[in-house]
């Protein structure tokens, strides 16, 4: 039973990590993007709900994707993705953690969707625009293969969702390819 459980382990491990490695990048600037200078943690928690993203294959078929974020007595954030799957109408959840990176004011957080003890399954997640009343943010990963735009209400403003499309060409991600909700 526990080498099943470790084979098992270890090829989603692995998918994982093809599926990263096949992920095309969208950003081909060389420097890092400038994060927003901090964030408050507590004003972020809460519930978002996905405007756009970049295609990946973990939110192949998802619609009405939602992440939610609460802090941690530990320091940490819980992190709930969910979303309703075309083909079945069912709800996938999907339950992770993330840290802040020292030094990044909260911009900067690692992410992980597996098990508590697998070390090299981190993923980025920079906060790269942040509306001033916590209302729509801009997040994704520095080398350009995952981009999001988040926002409290299901349809934010026009004008919100064009002003951080232009922070993300500004910051060298391509928008051309960003799927939109609904």
């Amino acid at each position: 039973m526990i080498r099943a459980l470790a084979l098992a382990a270890t090829s989603a491990i692995a998918l994982s990590a093809c599926s990263y490695l096949s992920q095309p990048d969208y950003r081909e600037e060389s420097t890092p993007p400038q994060t927003v200078a901090s964030v408050d943690l507590e004003k972020y928690a809460g519930l978002w709900h996905e405007i756009a993203r970049y295609p990946n294959s973990f939110e192949k078929g998802c619609t009405d994707t939602t992440a939610e974020y609460g802090l941690r007595d530990d320091g940490r954030i819980s992190v709930t993705n969910s979303c309703t799957k075309e083909k079945t109408g069912k709800r996938d959840v999907a339950e992770g953690v993330a840290k802040p990176v020292e030094g990044s004011n909260n911009s900067k957080l690692k992410v992980k969707f597996a098990p508590e003890w697998v070390p090299f399954a981190w993923g980025d997640y920079w906060i790269l625009h942040l509306e001033p009343d916590y209302s729509a943010a801009l997040v994704g990963s520095p080398n350009g293969k995952y981009l999001w735009i988040l926002a409290r209400d299901e349809a934010p403003d026009q004008t919100v969702i064009d002003r951080i499309l232009k922070k993300a060409e500004a910051l060298g991600y391509e928008t051309g390819p960003l799927e939109f909700a609904g």
